[in-house]
């Protein structure tokens, strides 16, 4: 029987065909981390104050500060409070002046922001929310749509009209993501033979990092976020690329006709000449699980990648409470990505996949305790506005 590898080998393992497919797969993984990402902008902890319009009746003159200054307490540092204010009253303005108002509660009129990022008040009571929706989005990771499906459902979180409705759409925009971003890569390195698979995932990964930093740019000069939901959004409809199927799945389910014409296309593609005996010889791959190494392979790569999702999620989805821009922690995180997507096609091909993968998982858990060193609340405010 021959092996898959082997009519690789024959019909070519890097050549223009794999490299068209390695581009047309890696693309959208520029535009992922948008959909991803792009709750952030909209759940940071924003400047802001309760809205105190009530006493504009009693002196529709009065000037911001002074609006301020009669209706907001005062925190211990001398700041505006950002969730309380005083009860309104119907008294004249003089008086509220002269005697001033005492009585605090929440805000009852909702919040007043100093940017346009922000949407539907996840603040002060309602704070808690914001890790509802992180939770929503990871859980949709775990299921897997169609990715056009994406495309659609972020189009319509842009137009949420309020909080409940969004989390729906991002859990079905998670399902479409993680969906592609497994299969996507899972597919480019299938028509790859083993000495360049690693340039395909990472290149992938790469292109993921580079969306970072352009949804970081595109954020901070739209300033809506609901403008740039559809500007992101929308960049997806131009990704109308024809995808091969995997050879390996056709012919791992009995599809060995429609398997072999795409190994015919491909060695066409690529100019090789494909014996007709090779293809009569080419056989299904066997199901995982009918073999013990290969389960316990799944197992351990299975649980190295729940170690490292975990550690890198719990950091990407908290880029807001760094105490820094927002917009720069999102670029830094993005373009950080690409030297050490770089540096891995060079490790993997020069150390290997085994000793590149523990080295790595044991930097990345050093680095990740070593931030325990670091006292919390202690941090060197940058603010980009």
């Amino acid at each position: 029987m021959t092996d898959f590898g082997e009519i690789l080998g024959t019909i070519g393992e890097f050549g223009l065909f794999q490299k068209v497919v390695v581009l047309g797969l890696a693309f959208p993984h520029f535009l992922l981390p948008v959909f991803l990402c792009s709750f952030l902008f909209i759940q940071s902890d924003p400047e802001r104050h309760c809205n105190t319009d009530w006493i504009l009746r009693a002196d529709p003159n009065l000037t911001t500060d002074e609006q301020l200054n009669l209706t907001l307490p005062r925190e211990e540092d001398g700041t505006f409070s950002r969730c309380r204010m005083f009860v309104p009253v119907d008294r004249d303005i003089g008086s509220i002046r002269e005697y001033g108002l005492n009585e605090t509660t929440g805000c009852q009129s909702g919040w007043l922001y100093y940017n346009t990022l922000y949407e539907f008040d996840l603040v002060c009571d309602n704070s808690y929310m914001t890790a509802v929706a992180q939770t929503v989005i990871m859980t949709g990771l775990l299921a897997v749509i169609r990715k056009r499906y994406m495309r659609l459902f972020a189009k319509f979180a842009g137009v949420s009209p309020n909080f409940y409705v969004y989390i729906v759409l991002q859990f079905i925009v998670g399902a479409a993501l993680g969906g592609y971003r497994m299969n996507s890569t899972v597919l480019a390195t299938e028509w790859i033979g083993v000495k360049k698979r690693s340039f395909a995932s990472c290149v992938s990964q790469m292109f993921g990092g580079l969306g970072q930093c352009a949804m970081a740019g595109l954020v901070y000069a739209v300033r809506d976020w609901r403008t740039a939901q559809y500007v992101i959004s929308g960049g997806q409809a131009f990704v109308i690329l024809w995808i091969p199927e995997s050879a390996r799945w056709l012919l791992g389910n009995g599809r060995n006709e429609e398997a072999m014409k795409l190994i015919r296309r491909v060695a066409a593609i690529n100019k090789k000449k494909l014996p007709e005996n090779l293809l009569n010889m080419a056989s299904g791959i066997k199901r995982i699980f009918t073999s013990t190494v290969l389960m316990k392979h799944l197992v351990i790569i299975s649980f190295a990648w729940f170690s490292l999702n975990l550690g890198y999620f719990c950091l990407i989805l908290n880029v807001g409470k760094f105490g820094l821009s927002i917009f720069l922690v999102q670029f830094l995180f993005g373009i950080s990505e690409i030297p050490a997507h770089l540096l891995c096609i060079w490790a993997l091909e020069l150390v290997g996949r085994k000793k590149s993968l523990i080295s790595t998982l044991l930097a990345g858990g050093l680095f990740c305790l070593l931030t325990l060193v670091f006292p919390q609340g202690e941090v060197h405010v940058l603010h980009i506005q």
